[in-house]
């Protein structure tokens, strides 16, 4: 059958030519990057996250508002985290059964990150806009693990954020040996015990954003339950054969202290990586030796060997302890044992 036959014929008359949309050269709608300006969106502040929805607060000169969200799909794959400020559109009238839209995330000020092991470069984003990240050690029960503590000084560095060490348990043994440890490199630091006061450390908490950080057991999720009587969060105990405590905390959360300010709740942790974090980085909050790097050779490691370092500190420029302090910090960043502690 040739061409002509058949359902070809009727192709061709109920088809012509005139039929035929013909694509002009030029786009006849130039694409953009322009995005709906959303002018009525409102300002919130993500305080959950779970599976998609963003739990936010909207605050303005009368009341509060806690929200659920989702992200718009003109976001894309731009993630949302605790902590970000956000412009949100739709029902943001907060009755049960409602969801807004967060439309737009703003430029964060500082992003607290981890990688998942020493050997991922991929950053996990944890908690945004905080300046200050509060690291809590248990002085026993679990015993306090430096090369930890380590590892969240690196981070709070990156970061940009200020570092604050909060030792718990001091009921159950004295925190000089600790103190003594980083006493070279200046952390602030508090130190409490169930039970007991904690007006200093609601000193440093107030009017800030502060995040807190720590392994599993070590008191966090005590703390928090002192410092906001509401926010019942479970607390765990600690293996008596591992030593290790049971994760309470399963997500992030932002909870508003009575005095102003906020805290940040984390999940425990038993490793924080960073490969996300270079040498430089570390290197660079320590500006008492920092400058001596531009003497060091060609490939220098700064962990030892001829490295101008040492130098620098014989020439008595800087203290021997924040020299042995930043190549803690360094061999930390590479998930080595800590050669001192273990």
């Amino acid at each position: 059958m040739g061409p002509d036959a058949g359902g070809g014929r009727l192709i061709r008359e109920r088809f012509d030519e005139d039929a035929v949309r013909v694509r002009p050269k030029g786009k006849s709608r130039p694409r953009t990057r322009r995005r709906p300006a959303h002018e009525d969106a409102v300002e919130g502040f993500v305080t959950a996250v779970d599976r998609g929805r963003y739990t936010c607060l909207i605050r303005d000169a009368d009341h509060d508002v806690t929200v659920v969200a989702m992200k718009a799909r003109e976001l894309g794959r731009k993630g949302i985290i605790v902590g970000d400020r956000v412009r949100i559109v739709g029902d943001v009238s907060g009755r049960p059964g409602t969801l807004a839209r967060i439309v737009r995330v703003e430029p964060r000020s500082s992003m607290l990150r981890r990688s998942a092991d020493d050997t991922d470069d991929v950053e996990r984003p944890i908690v945004a806009n905080a300046d200050q990240l509060v690291i809590v050690t248990a002085l026993a029960d679990p015993p306090p693990r430096p090369r930890m503590i380590d590892r969240l000084l690196v981070a709070a560095y990156d970061a940009g954020i200020d570092a604050l060490l909060c030792l718990t348990k001091s009921d159950l043994a004295p925190p000089d040996e600790i103190l003594a440890l980083y006493a070279p490199l200046g952390v602030p630091h508090v130190v409490v015990y169930k039970g007991g006061p904690l007006d200093e450390l609601r000193e440093r908490l107030a009017g800030r954003i502060s995040v807190l950080v720590g392994h599993s057991g070590v008191g966090k999720s005590t703390l928090v339950n002192a410092l906001v009587p509401d926010a019942g969060r479970a607390v765990g105990q600690v293996n008596p054969v591992t030593g290790r405590g049971r994760h309470t905390s399963t997500s992030a959360i932002a909870l508003e202290l009575p005095e102003g300010g906020w805290i940040i709740d984390t999940p425990g942790v038993r490793s924080f990586g960073l490969a996300h974090v270079s040498d430089d980085t570390i290197i660079a909050a320590f500006p008492d030796l920092a400058d001596a790097t531009a003497e060091c050779p060609k490939g220098c490691t700064h962990r030892g060997g001829d490295c101008a370092l040492d130098e620098w500190v014989r020439q008595g420029r800087a203290e021997p302890a924040r020299l042995e302090s930043l190549r803690r910090l360094l061999v930390s960043r590479e998930g080595a044992p800590d050669p001192d502690l273990g």
